[in-house]
């Protein structure tokens, strides 16, 4: 039977759209977990050690034994029942190499806190990490005026006036699981970090299925993430002030300056 705490998950949502199939499949199984357990097996799916990576109960994380670390040594994701959880390992499924390098970072900065006597095991490049993790969203834009645009927060302009070259130059994927979870029952307001991909590699589909391309993005990031991390490289990004992903998109709604807020001067 299928988990029932699932079946509030409107899958129709724009936002949903590339984790669509995958998420209606899993979500429709008499068992969550082992549909994704046996997905991420078909898929080869492995941490940074080798690993298979298995999603598993979290009674089996261990106590005192950071989740980070635990993932990153056995390659199992502790798993509860909840849309949280659930969102995290679709994840999983549909962007492996982000989520495989992320681990990998926060493991490392683990071990190197404990090594060094840190009285935290946070920092700047774990709070990045989980900010990624958490909340990003994948702004794949061809048109570097509309990155900077946004970044400054000309949200009529971009949203509204140049609507049409938003939507035919740039897309907007959804990375973190915890927003994923907040859009289960959206409301203005919610703000996701924009993490910015550009450049004529990542041109937006033609031939290529939602599933490759993708796939194609989760490269791409990967290679980015390797020259560092850190919280400036977001920006903040009301999520349904994307076209047609709400209604009543006109000008008094881009005006909410609760939600669509002037950028600060330094």
């Amino acid at each position: 039977m299928a988990a029932q705490f699932l079946a509030c998950i409107d899958w129709s949502r724009p936002w949903l759209e590339h984790v669509r199939f995958t998420g209606q499949a899993i979500s429709n199984a008499n068992d969550w977990r082992d549909e994704t357990n046996r997905r991420a097996s078909e898929m080869g799916l492995k941490n940074r050690l080798g690993l298979p990576i298995r999603f598993v109960p979290q009674t089996d994380l261990p106590a005192g034994i950071a989740y980070e670390t635990f993932i990153h040594d056995t390659g199992c994701v502790p798993t509860r029942e909840n849309l949280h959880d659930f969102f995290n390992a679709l994840v999983w499924l549909t962007f492996p190499q982000i989520k495989v390098q992320l681990n990998a970072l926060q493991a490392v900065e683990i071990g190197r806190a404990r090594l060094s006597g840190a009285t935290s095991l946070r920092g700047k490049l774990r709070d990045a990490a989980t900010i990624f993790d958490e909340n990003a969203a994948l702004l794949v834009t061809s048109n570097e005026s509309l990155v900077d645009a946004l970044r400054a927060h000309e949200w009529q302009d971009v949203l509204l006036t140049r609507r049409e070259t938003f939507v035919q130059t740039s897309r907007i994927f959804l990375f973190g699981h915890a927003l994923m979870e907040k859009l289960v029952t959206p409301y203005k307001s919610i703000t996701a970090h924009m993490w910015v991909v550009v450049g004529n590699e990542l041109q937006l589909p033609t031939d290529l299925t939602l599933q490759d391309y993708c796939a194609a993005i989760d490269g791409q990031v990967v290679e980015k993430l390797k020259d560092g991390l850190t919280t400036h490289a977001f920006s903040p990004l009301p999520i349904l002030g994307i076209p047609d992903w709400w209604k009543g998109q006109n000008e008094d709604f881009y005006r909410d300056e609760k939600v669509f807020r002037p950028r600060r001067l330094q």
